[in-house]
């Protein structure tokens, strides 16, 4: 009998069914889906923010400042003529259209935290696996992460943040060091659990080197988790960046941020809250979609929740 007759879950190989069976279960979690959704059209508005109808976010406009949503006026094109343009979020105390600053300051926060994410699950990853897996070295590396964890995360980016020059790659290091310990706490304890496994003590006995039992047989076991974590981190990392900006500390002004946006509109917002409100609105919801897409992929792939469903 050809394979092509047999059933297709016997034909199939074992790694595809599972690619199959995980896709399904994925697309079948509703919180999956509407974060991702949701991730995935913000991520296209900062990429297509020149497309979308938009100006240059650092325009300054003094005679056009502080109008109301949906306010127009006439604008230049590059060919000299003029055209209407409508201010579809306002303009802010120095005459900028907020709707360009609000789709552009996308770009940076999502910039912000996906590289917070990755450089965290990376260097928390390399010192878990050291942790968990060579004793003398856990005692020492753990308790210098739980001095780190000891120190509130904004409190510890304000002050790495206060002793380098403002900008996108100081903020990314100081909400980095925060996030740290806590992927090295999950790295250790699923290290702790699986070095006392059969096949990892089989391993060691026939002369497997450490990197290579590390990498062959610990790593792919927190892949699963670290992906969680990381969709959690860069929510995390999100919202910091945007209190930073807010007290003044984070990203520049002249770099539209939902953060900084907001910053700049808090003194009038009893009398135009349409600077804060939008700015606003896009960081709640990029949070909160980060975060429903973390809940769902932490439902899908622990492995109770595969045996329950």
């Amino acid at each position: 009998m050809s394979i092509e007759a047999l059933p297709a879950e016997i034909a199939e190989s074992p790694p595809a069914a599972r690619r199959r069976s995980m896709a399904r279960m994925l697309l079948g979690n509703w919180s999956v889906v509407i974060g991702a959704a949701i991730v995935v059209f913000l991520a296209l508005v900062g990429a297509l923010a020149p497309m979308l109808g938009t100006i240059d976010p650092s325009e300054i406009n003094p005679v056009f400042r502080n109008k109301k949503p949906g306010a127009e006026r006439m604008i230049r094109t590059d060919d000299g003529k003029e055209v209407p343009f409508v201010h579809r979020f306002g303009t802010d105390t120095l005459g900028r259209d907020v709707y360009s600053r609000v789709v552009y300051g996308a770009r940076v926060s999502l910039i912000i935290g996906v590289t917070v994410a990755a450089l965290s699950v990376a260097v928390g990853l390399f010192i878990g696996l050291i942790a968990g897996y060579i004793r003398w070295l856990d005692g020492i590396i753990m308790r210098f992460m739980d001095g780190l964890m000891a120190i509130p995360a904004i409190l510890l980016a304000m002050g790495v943040v206060s002793l380098s020059r403002a900008g996108l790659l100081a903020v990314v290091i100081a909400i980095v060091i925060p996030e740290i310990p806590r992927v090295v706490r999950l790295v250790r304890a699923i290290v702790l659990s699986i070095r006392e496994e059969p096949y990892v003590e089989a391993a060691i006995t026939v002369g497997t080197p450490t990197p290579t039992l590390l990498v062959r047989h610990v790593l792919p076991n927190t892949l699963a988790p670290l992906i969680v974590q990381g969709t959690f981190i860069c929510a995390n990392a999100i919202l910091i960046e945007a209190i930073l900006s807010f007290l003044g500390i984070g990203i520049p002004p002249e770099t539209p941020t939902w953060g900084n946006i907001m910053a700049e509109g808090r003194s009038l917002f009893r009398i135009y809250p349409h600077n804060i409100f939008y700015p606003g609105v896009f960081l709640a919801f990029a949070v909160l979609a980060i975060n429903m897409l973390g809940d769902g992929l932490r439902d899908t792939l622990d492995p109770r929740f595969a045996k329950r469903v």
